[in-house]
Formats: structure tokens, sequence, C-alpha cells
């Protein structure tokens, strides 16, 4: 058996786990990550990422710190205006069409899009710059036992090592979860989302579209050009048997369905990238740290792609956990303790706020349909409530 000793264990090769890992390394920390699978760091493999990230704006800093901020900066497309639109009449217009400046509250945008493959990339070419930090790709979490002073990780392999604190990234069926005995409470919506890239006509500008109808969010977020053309990420949420119906659809009639849902606001749609499709639930977990353990991003909480909310949450999590593994002895009661409480029931809130908010999208009742419609003008034109809305949509948590 091999026998390692550090200060941290990251089970998770993620996005929010490899942010984990650049920060808590950049911070001085010895830190091992795991993740059983080998990561797809170019989008023409088997196996890519093709789903998009908007960092909010509260991120770079984060970010900057953890020395990924100047990678990542130059192929990130900013995000100035978020757009809400409502397209439930008879015709598929837009009824209604709110502007979200970012210029009303920041000389900054609200963030900026990128690529989920060319994160991983650029994250993992910054773990090599850190001599503290070690990724055992192809290596998976096993068991751990919590003592007083460490905890016991047993990994795939034979290998064995000893840490102060333990951290859970490793996503919705988290087995660092499991492991210390932390149940989650999960909603399901009988909804999935599509993922892909397209190519359209019109300039984005900038704009997150987010146009709702029924079935869920239809939205476009800005990324660079394709070849030439105006391209934007899109994720679409529909029914489960609706999105069975759109996969099997040809490339041909699956851009005509998009143009008709996306109420021909971009123009004709022509896809850049093969198409995704994943489930959409919303969960969190009982407890956000056990005994030498923390749960960071989905192994903690899980919300339907609205607003930019889930991995910038997920970044939150870690800067609380940073800020308190400085101050305190890394992983004790009182550390783990201190976070739980900082972070859970903000969590909670903000969960339960996205599944009321993807509740009403998905609705085709006439009644929510035209509450929706009343509630975006009312937030639109009421100026201090619509800074003080953009302001929260930040993230502040």
């Amino acid at each position: 058996m091999k026998r390692i000793t550090t200060d941290i264990v990251i089970s998770g090769g993620g996005v929010a786990g490899l942010t984990a890992a650049a920060a808590f390394g950049a911070a001085g920390f010895n830190v091992i990550i795991v993740d059983p699978a080998l990561p797809v760091t170019n989008a023409a493999f088997e196996g890519a990422d093709l789903r998009t990230t908007a960092f909010l704006q509260p991120a770079q800093a984060f970010l900057d710190a953890a020395g990924l901020w100047d990678r990542l900066a130059p192929f990130a497309t900013p995000l100035q205006v978020m757009r809400i639109a409502d397209v439930s009449g008879e015709h598929g217009k837009a009824r209604v069409s709110a502007d979200f400046d970012a210029a009303d509250i920041s000389d900054k945008p609200f963030g900026w899009n990128l690529p989920n493959w060319l994160l991983r990339r650029e994250m993992l070419a910054r773990l090599k710059e850190l001599p503290n930090v070690e990724f055992m790709a192809g290596t998976g979490f096993v068991s751990l036992l919590p003592r007083e002073t460490e905890a016991l990780v047993m990994l795939t392999g034979g290998v064995q090592v000893r840490a102060k604190l333990v951290i859970g990234a490793d996503g919705r069926n988290s087995a660092v979860r499991d492991a210390v005995n932390i149940g989650v409470k999960t909603n399901r919506y009988g909804q999935k989302a599509i993922s892909f890239a397209v190519t359209h006509p019109s300039p984005h500008n900038n704009v997150s579209t987010e146009i709702h109808r029924s079935g869920g969010p239809f939205t476009f977020v800005p990324l660079p050009d394709h070849e030439g053309e105006p391209c934007s990420a899109v994720v679409w949420m529909e029914s489960g048997a609706e999105v069975t119906r759109l996969m099997a659809l040809s490339d041909e009639d699956f851009e005509s369905e998009a143009l008709v849902r996306s109420a021909g606001l971009y123009g004709s749609l022509t896809l850049a990238t093969r198409r995704m499709v994943w489930p959409i639930i919303s969960q969190i977990a009982d407890a956000m740290s056990g005994p030498r353990t923390a749960l960071v991003a989905e192994a903690a909480h899980v919300v339907p792609p609205i607003g930019a909310q889930g991995l910038n949450m997920s970044l939150s999590d870690l800067a609380v956990l940073l800020d308190l593994a400085r101050e305190n002895e890394l992983g004790s009661r009182k550390m783990l303790d201190a976070y739980n409480k900082a972070r859970h029931g903000n969590v909670k809130l903000r969960v339960s706020g996205i599944d009321a908010l993807n509740r009403a999208s998905m609705s085709d009742a006439r009644m929510l349909q035209e509450l929706r419609i009343a509630g975006i003008k009312a937030l639109y034109e009421a100026k201090p409530v619509r800074r003080g809305l953009m302001k929260l949509g930040l993230g502040a948590g």
C-alpha cells in the first residue's frame, strides 16, 4: 500500500474541484486532487464538456488570487446586459423584454462566459505551476475514516492519504458526502436541458438573453465569434419527453425548431457544436460539513441553470472555506462548523428561490404567464428595485 501525507484531499476534477486546488495551492496548502476520469481538454475529443460557465463579477478577484484569471481572461466573453423576454403569446413573439445593464451598477460587466473544456485546460496548466499541488487523474475516492486530528482517505489503486481536510467536490452523487453520512433533499422536475452552441446572423452585443415561454427558459449566452460568425451558447430547458423528441431530430430540423423557440431574436441558428443533454434537479445537502470534511459545489447544492447561479454559489463556498482555513486549525470542528453556519442557510435560500423561478418558467398556465410578464415589467420599471435585483444576482453568497 502506498501512503501519502498532505494537508488537503479534494475529490472531484471538475471546474469546482480544479478551482479549489488552485486556490488552496496558491494559499500555500499542500493539496492532492483526485478524479477517476481523465480530463478532456479539447472540444473535438470524445467526452469533452461543451457546456459553458458564466463567472459573475465577484468571482474575478477569487480567480485572480488563485492565479487563474490571467489565464482565463483572454478567452472570456463579457456579459454586459442580461435580457429577459417572455414569448408566451399566441404567435411566439416577445410580449415583454427587459434589459438589465451592468453599467447601472458597475464599471465592469456582470460576468464572463467560457467553455468548460477550456476551463479544464487552463486550470490544469495552472496546477502544473504549483509544486504543492498534485492532480492524480485516473484515481478515485474510495472511503475516508475521520479521526480527531486527521482523516485517512483510501483511493483506488491501494493508495492511502493522511489529510487534515477532505473537500468533496465530486458532484451531485457525491461519494464523499455518502462517506460521512450526510443526506440530501432532491426535487425533480421531469425536465432536462439541451446545451449546444450556435452561430447566428445578428450580433449578440455581449447580451445574455433568457427567453421564457413554458417548459423552461431558452437562454443565449455570448461566446467569441465562430468561423467569422456571431456565436452563442444555448441552454434549452424542456420536459423530458420534449427533449427526447428534439434530440431525435436531424440537425436541420432541430435548428428550425430552435429558431421558433428563440422567437427569431437572433435570426437563423446554425449548430456549431453537437448537442448534449442533462437532467434538471434542485438538491441540497442536509449539511455542508462533517468530521474533517467540507462539501462544495454540486456535492452540497444543485440548482437549475438560471441566472448563472450554480458555479458562482460554488465559488462562494470556496472563498468562505479558504478564509476559515487561514484563520483556524485546518479541518478542525471549529472551522467546519463555522463553514456550515456561514454557507448552509444562504444556500438553502438561493436553492429555494431558483426552484421557485424554475417552476414559474415551466408553467403553461395562463395566469402564471401573465404574472410572470407583470413581474418582469415591475422589476424593470422600478429603478431602485432593478438595481437591487442586479446586485443580488451578482451573487453576494
